[in-house]
């Protein structure tokens, strides 16, 4: 697969490693930095979509999308992240996804309105349940970021994901450029996203990083398994 992520937004809050420990699929631990590990909760558009070097699918291939993530490293030494959920506006999309990797997509109503110097992203979850979960987001970008810091680039530069499907551990590797970041001012936050991913009561407190990107094209290569110590 291949696709443009665009006007992403990049919300984290910082927590110990041992509250999410126990979300991690089998031979996956929390990666850690200066003791912490992150949740992140990141509304996008994606765009363009599609298959190999093909065309971009039509309609199925641009919508909206939100998703809590956690910050992830295997037995390997493979770093990642994984998702504790995906919320997108196509059902086809959502159903390819869980059925073809076990991808945790959820379908929900979305929409992502840029006016007057400010991002508004708004969420609701269809199915599955909780029906109605999500929330708003809004964001004013600023300047851009000329050399992240070790944290910006810890929550950013991500080059894959670590899911679980059909009894194994799976990373399934992606390319693209470095993030082109700047800084952002959030300017409300209404949330239960986060807690419906079994994070209760984590985003009633500021988020300890909040950063925008206009964006970058991603290609998608081909899982593999992950080797699980004793198993």
């Amino acid at each position: 697969m291949s696709q443009w992520w665009r006007d992403l937004s990049f919300l984290h809050w910082r927590v110990d490693p041992a509250l999410v420990a126990p979300l991690m699929p089998p031979g996956v631990h929390p990666d850690v930095l200066d003791g912490a590990t992150y949740v992140g909760l990141v509304p996008f558009r994606m765009v363009d979509a599609g298959v190999g070097a093909g065309p971009p699918i039509p309609f199925f291939g641009t919508f909206a999308e939100t998703n809590v993530r956690l910050y992830s490293v295997d037995d390997e030494g493979t770093h990642g992240v994984v998702f504790r959920s995906l919320e997108a506006t196509r059902l086809a999309v959502v159903l390819g996804a869980r059925g073809t990797f076990g991808v945790p997509y959820t379908w929900a109503r979305m929409s992502v309105e840029h006016r007057a110097g400010r991002l508004t992203y708004t969420t609701r979850r269809r199915v599955p349940g909780p029906r109605g979960a999500g929330g708003r987001v809004v964001l004013r970008p600023g300047a851009a970021i000329a050399d992240p810091t070790d944290e910006q680039h810890f929550v950013t530069a991500r080059f894959g994901l670590h899911t679980r499907w059909a009894g194994r551990t799976l990373y399934v590797p992606n390319e693209h450029e470095p993030w082109p970041l700047h800084d952002a001012e959030l300017l409300d936050l209404e949330d239960d996203l986060v807690d419906a991913a079994g994070l209760p009561g984590l985003t009633t407190r500021p988020p300890d990083s909040v950063l925008y990107s206009p964006g970058v094209r991603t290609t998608f290569g081909l899982p593999r398994r992950v080797t699980v110590a004793g198993g």
